[in-house]
């Protein structure tokens, strides 16, 4: 059993690590074809219980990776003659998708007269939508909404409120772009501010996430997407069995466990074949190609090598389930190389933290090229287990050095079975492989690579206490540490349970987890503890769990706050607003004042770098800022409404390193921005912080 002490001491950390890192925010430009087309570019999909009506799901798809808010002349939207679809797979008897909803998007301008997006009431480049929708994976189609309106790129407050632009406010152009369809879906389509959030430089600079020598960095702060967000009411997504009558009543889950209640989730984008270009334009023709794909986050990002990302990106989950090309990078996945101390575990400093079973339990080897558990395929200890070819035949034991197929690759390609071994360690009495507390079941062995949601399981309210980033992560903590939860190894809904992998909410922050379960983490839910764990030990809370428990990348929320109603994605930054470009000084500051001869100023400007640490943060929130020279400088914080809250700094100071603390008890949670000024008043630089609830 767990001693209470570490109870303490593992939950502890969990919530400091939740509440008091560093902000900074799946797949943007990951393959090298769909870069080189951004409006085919799947970026990111989602698929949740919706928290404010527990009958329905809310699927959210984004498109047009990285927009610059101020990208104008012609600003990023979706694109014509291209096909967004969502398909839902809900039958594991039946193959391909049993739901599909495709989007198509034309275009109009309606005053060609002028270079502006927007003017006097009218607007160029506007796009409205069409909805069809296929219960027969694809043979037939019923269009459900037609000429849907996409609000505009938020181009700036004069082009959207003002008189001479649309005299309106950016919510309520969010506000009228919600439809419903002849079927009852609700629908939305349109920019939104991207969701996601993830050091994006210091990751693909070699794995160095956090970074090791610099605060981390939100690499998607002020950036826009473009969104589909679906509201679909849970019978519509059940396979025909479970439904009674056109689809509005449905047969209630036996538990929240319920594997009727399973769908796989992806998305796609396709183009026509052949694109030909002719002045002034282009035309399309030929059949339609899928172009790019997305299911679990980070797939083609963080998993596929560069040389197989285009072929990935153009076939289905179907076709790779039957094309086992692409396993090995599941079961012996590259990432894992680099927690790995007796491979090139020191290359990658960052991954310190994450290190993989090589001796659990003084018996298994789950490091690459290894047998992990494949030395007890046959034998009596997998009887009458999911690792049992009598239960699932060889799907998770396939062969010999494939360590990962037990964990990982299911985690992508069929989701978890409510069945022995994967059951929380809760109850087992030391032995992994035993029956221990039910914990999810999401397992679809009909495809491969998708979002596998239970949507028996009810969602966790986003005020509630244990409410986390972590999802199943910090479910599988309180299941195996909190005495609600770990007294008893009865089936019971535990906070988080709705979290990614279960799904994947807009909070989850999935490069963190899929970085810790690559390090072994739902190994050790389930009771192979890390190599610091002596094989009958009273307490498996070692040091090595400790570590991968409480790593973090340095960025774990979003820049924006979510919306408590559907879309629920944060509307766009504004193209000129903060998030529009540095601040610069005026010219005039930078020149003698008018006279005979105007000659600029000759000393070098100021060189200030800022940043803050924790952020998000609950009270207080510290600035460091270095002086690469010396001189005087101001630091003020500010209110969302430009009213300036304090002064932390004003006077002279030498070449250094320097911080401050800014105490915001007293201020609600929302957007502070702190401003470091030289002298002479001007603006050197910005800096975000994020007071959270």
């Amino acid at each position: 059993m767990i001693t209470h002490f570490f109870k303490r001491v593992l939950l502890l950390g969990l919530i400091g690590l939740i509440c008091g890192t560093s902000l900074m925010a799946s797949s943007h430009r990951e393959a090298p074809l769909i870069a080189d087309d951004p409006l085919a570019d799947n970026v990111d999909l989602y698929a949740f219980r919706n928290p404010n009506n527990k009958n329905s799901i809310v699927i959210v798809a984004t498109y047009v990776p990285l927009q610059l808010p101020h990208g104008g002349p012609n600003y990023y939207n979706f694109g014509e003659n291209i096909r967004y679809e969502i398909h839902v797979d809900n039958d594991a008897s039946i193959v391909g998708d049993e739901i599909i909803y495709r989007f198509t998007f034309h275009q109009e301008n309606e005053d060609p007269s002028t270079f502006f997006n927007i003017r006097l009431g009218k607007q160029n480049l506007r796009m409205r939508y069409d909805v069809e929708k296929s219960i027969d994976n694809g043979r037939s189609w019923l269009k459900i909404l037609g000429d849907g309106p996409v609000p505009p790129n938020y181009i700036g407050d004069r082009s959207i409120e003002s008189p001479v632009g649309l005299n309106t406010t950016y919510s309520r152009l969010m506000k009228k772009a919600i439809r419903r369809t002849h079927t009852g879906e609700q629908v939305f389509a349109g920019p939104v501010d991207d969701p996601f959030f993830v050091d994006l430089g210091g990751i693909f600079d070699l794995g160095d996430a956090p970074r090791q020598n610099a605060a981390p960095r939100d690499g998607i702060a002020c950036m826009n997407t473009s969104a589909i967000v679906m509201e679909i009411p849970i019978p519509y997504l059940l396979k025909r069995s479970e439904r009674q009558g056109p689809g509005r009543r449905w047969v209630r889950p036996d538990n929240i466990l319920d594997p009727d209640y399973v769908i796989g989730v992806w998305a796609s984008a396709s183009r026509p074949a052949i694109r030909t270009l002719r002045p002034g334009g282009e035309e399309y023709s030929g059949d339609w190609v899928q172009v790019s794909r997305l299911g679990m986050p980070l797939t083609n990002e963080a998993v596929i090598p560069i040389g197989m990302k285009d072929y990935w990106n153009a076939i289905t989950p179907y076709d790779e389930l039957a094309d086992t090309l692409l396993d090995k990078y599941f079961y012996n996945p590259e990432l894992a190389l680099y927690m790995d101390d007796d491979l090139f575990g020191g290359a990658v400093p960052a991954f310190g933290p994450l290190r993989i079973q090589r001796n659990s339990l003084q018996a298994f080897d789950f490091g690459n090229g290894n047998d992990g558990l494949f030395g007890l395929k046959g034998s009596d200890a997998v009887a009458g287990t999911a690792l049992d070819d009598a239960i699932f035949g060889t799907l998770l034991l396939p062969g010999p050095g494939l360590p990962r197929s037990v964990d990982l690759w299911p985690t992508f390609h069929t989701g978890v079975p409510n069945f022995p071994p994967y059951q929380l360690a809760t109850g087992k009495a030391g032995n992994p492989l035993a029956a221990g507390k039910p914990f999810i079941n999401n397992f679809l062995p009909n495809g491969g690579d998708m979002l596998r949601l239970n949507m028996a399981v009810p969602a966790t309210r986003r005020n509630h206490p244990d409410f986390s980033s972590l999802g199943l992560i910090q479910a599988a903590v309180l299941g195996l540490t909190d005495s609600r939860y770990n007294s008893s190894a009865d089936l019971e809904w535990i906070p988080n349970m709705d979290g990614f992998p279960n799904g994947r909410r807009l909070e989850d922050d999935v490069t963190r987890i899929e970085l810790q379960a690559v390090s072994g983490a739902v190994l050790a839910a389930i009771g192979l503890w890390y190599d610091d764990y002596t094989a009958g030990d009273a307490n498996p809370v070692t040091q090595d769990l400790l570590d991968v428990l409480t790593y973090t990348t340095g960025v774990e929320a979003n820049d924006k706050p979510f919306e408590r109603r559907f879309p629920y994605l944060a509307q766009p930054w504004a193209g000129d607003g903060i998030c529009s470009g540095q601040i610069v000084s005026p010219v005039t500051d930078n020149m003698i004042q008018p006279g005979t001869t105007v000659i600029p100023r000759t000393e070098a400007p100021m060189q200030v770098r800022m940043a803050n640490y924790p952020n998000p943060f609950r009270d207080n929130t510290t600035l460091r800022y270095q002086m690469e020279q010396d001189g005087a400088v101001s630091i003020e914080v500010y209110n969302m409404q430009g009213q300036r809250l304090t002064q932390l700094v004003n006077g002279f100071q030498e070449s250094g390193t320097y911080e401050v603390e800014w105490n915001a008890g007293a201020h609600p949670a929302g957007l502070y921005f702190a401003r470091i000024m030289n002298e002479r008043g001007e603006i050197l630089q910005i800096q975000k912080l994020v007071k959270s609830k």
